[in-house]
């Protein structure tokens, strides 16, 4: 028997509810970032989120990292022929991909990203570090600004601007945890100009001025990247433009609070207070002072084929304006009933 369309939004919405579920224990910061976003960007990031998310873990905890990175491609191609797997967030990525015409060449990337992970590789210049950036947090940027209908060359390279710096900031925030797990992503040609031989120290990991130098060196791109990115948020559409804010304040955070530390996070990883964050997302709803500015600086060469691939892709199909009304009341009824039930489980 064929499924009823009030099965298919009930079943929809049931996946995007475990996605949720899935990033609010494991990606708190975009979790919170994401309660800014409007519900029609808010619930197909969280399944592109979701995916991401299960597909790194997939690398990291398989036993066999080739044979898991074969498996993730499967699964893509399915998501994309329209059979997911019977997972919450296959299911749910298939519709968002269909529904937004995302082009299979950006997850992709964030999957050759992952292999590049698996292989171990480390990146002898900064330029190749943006290659991998662009790779496995570039490419989400650019999903991000497809969802929200921001398909221009400009939009698609500030968001990638914004992806690569955040990624710039885990690194940096990572360098001590990433070196006991044998893994080095700083740029080693910098390491070396400031002295430090990276087989010797990877043998050995601790913070000293040379290599705080070099952790400050990659926060100050970090940096310039955020202040590019600030200067697309008013390319977005206006009911967008918090959550993105958030997203950026958020994860430069993480670089401010690595300085803080003196630029050591070899010796314990830096975690930005609660209390901070809720006043970072307290300023969202504010326009930051580098909106104002008009950028018209090149996409990143690392990222000219994430911006290519956006060019080049299909408009999505406009959906009927009364199906589409309808169906988002019947979601949020079922969001508001669950904010109901997770306050009276509170109350108890």
């Amino acid at each position: 028997m064929p499924q009823r369309w009030s099965d298919s939004v009930t079943s929809e919405a049931a996946d995007i509810a475990a996605c949720r579920a899935l990033l609010r224990g494991g990606s708190r910061t975009f979790f919170a970032a994401s309660l800014l976003l409007p519900r029609r960007v808010r619930d197909p990031a969280s399944a592109l989120y979701a995916f991401c998310r299960l597909a790194d873990d997939a690398i990291d905890l398989a036993p066999g990292r080739s044979g898991a990175l074969a498996r993730l491609r499967e699964r893509l191609a399915r998501a994309y022929d329209g059979r997911p797997l019977p997972i919450a967030a296959d299911r749910a990525l298939a519709a968002v991909v269909a529904r937004h015409a995302i082009p299979i060449a950006l997850p992709e990337a964030l999957l050759e990203g992952f292999a590049w992970d698996a292989e171990g590789r480390r990146y002898e210049t900064f330029n190749e570090l943006q290659d991998y950036a662009a790779r496995v947090a570039g490419a989400v940027g650019a999903m991000m600004a497809v969802l929200m209908g921001a398909r221009s060359t400009e939009a698609i390279a500030r968001a990638c601007d914004l992806g690569v710096a955040m990624q710039l900031s885990n690194i940096a925030r990572d360098v001590g945890e990433d070196a006991r797990a044998g893994r080095l992503y700083l740029p080693l040609a910098w390491m070396r100009e400031a002295g430090i031989d990276p087989a010797a120290w990877l043998g050995a990991p601790a913070c000293n001025a040379a290599l705080a130098s070099v952790i400050a060196r990659l926060l100050d791109t970090a940096e310039t990247l955020y202040a590019r990115a600030a200067a697309g948020v008013a390319d977005l559409p206006p009911s967008c433009r918090p959550g993105i804010r958030a997203a950026g304040l958020l994860y430069a955070e993480i670089g401010r609070e690595v300085a803080r530390a003196g630029y050591d996070s070899v010796s314990a990883r830096a975690i930005v207070p609660g209390r901070r964050k809720a006043w970072l997302l307290a300023k969202t709803f504010v326009p930051a002072e580098g909106e104002t500015l008009r950028m018209s600086a090149p996409p990143l060469e690392a990222v000219q084929f994430l911006v290519d691939a956006v060019a080049a892709a299909p408009r999505p199909i406009a959906v009927n304006a009364q199906a589409r009304t309808y169906k988002d009341r019947v979601a949020w009824t079922i969001d508001l009933f669950h904010d109901l039930d997770q306050r009276t489980q509170m109350g108890r």
